[in-house]
């Protein structure tokens, strides 16, 4: 039996615990202290506490994995052609307008962060100067690998599945741009505290359906993002089992599964310093986090 259903990690002194989050007022909030790893076992004990700072909801992370141009809406707003670069067979594609995964095995676009990328919830991120220029948000929905993953089906892939969060897929894409980048992704979205999730990680048991949640971006209050994961082209079935043909998904692995139309780089908009980006999956979890000009 699963120890949470609501996981998150705060400090207590100089200790950092997992814990249950039993309700939220405000900056407040009411836990349930964890014993143990969410990676090993977790038992849940009889204190209670509250607290005011909640960490990232996971210690670290093996690596994260990112999906590109995987909501219908956003391959429309890039003006990247689903029927050209993703299917084989246009009639049934019409016909269903659903993933067909065996089309897509050799063509989901993905590409990782680094370890360092990860973040808190409401931590402040530095922006390295050479980074400022082109700065983005892409508020997505994430999945975290409880188990060792491999050659997995679609039929068994959420039960790989430690929990849902939200997070923000932070851009630099003065180094994304094709001039910049001959096409490679990873350096401009790599620098440290790129990957910010939380607050919580919901757990998998409490999601039977990862493709009914709302998504909602917001810069300073106004809303630039707003979709259902029903709009994702992969669902989370699909990507599991791609990204674990012959290669191991390390318990911990984050999946970023891919960000909704309306990201600022399509809009001219972009981050400024002292800008607050807030990521909320509805009834999971929220990130919210300030950019700094270090």
């Amino acid at each position: 039996m699963v120890a949470f259903k609501r996981l998150v990690r705060f400090t207590a002194g100089t200790q950092t615990h997992y814990g249950d989050l039993v309700s939220a007022a405000g900056n407040e909030y009411t836990v349930r202290k964890l014993e143990g790893s969410p990676f090993t076992s977790l038992r849940a004990t009889e204190e209670i506490v509250n607290v005011e700072k909640l960490e990232c909801p996971i210690e670290s992370t093996p690596i994260v994995v990112c999906i590109g141009l995987n909501y219908r809406h956003h391959a429309q707003e890039a003006n990247v052609s689903i029927l050209k670069h993703f299917l084989r067979n246009t009639f049934q594609f019409l016909l269903s307008l659903q993933p067909i995964s065996f089309l897509y095995q050799h063509t989901l676009p993905s590409f990782t962060k680094p370890a360092d990328a990860l973040a808190g919830p409401f931590e402040a991120i530095d922006i390295h100067p050479d980074a400022r220029e082109l700065l983005d948000y892409e508020g997505e929905q994430n999945v975290v690998i409880g188990k060792d993953a491999k050659n997995v089906s679609e039929a068994d892939a959420l039960d790989y599945v430690l929990g849902y969060t939200a997070g923000n897929d932070v851009s630099a894409h003065n180094f994304q741009i094709p001039e910049a980048s001959g096409g490679q992704f990873c350096y401009a979205k790599s620098l440290d505290k790129f990957a910010p999730i939380g607050h919580t990680i919901v757990a998998a048991q409490e999601i039977p359906d990862p493709q009914t949640l709302k998504l909602t971006t917001k810069v300073n209050g106004v809303v630039k993002q707003e979709t259902s994961t029903a709009d994702m082209i992969w669902g989370v079935r699909q990507i599991i089992s791609h990204l674990s043909r012959g290669t191991t998904l390390r318990k911990g692995t984050v999946i970023m599964t891919g960000t909704p139309s309306g990201v600022g780089y399509f809009r001219k908009e972009f981050l400024q310093n002292g800008d607050v980006v807030e990521v909320e999956i509805e009834g999971v979890a929220v990130t919210r986090n300030r950019m700094n000009h270090a």
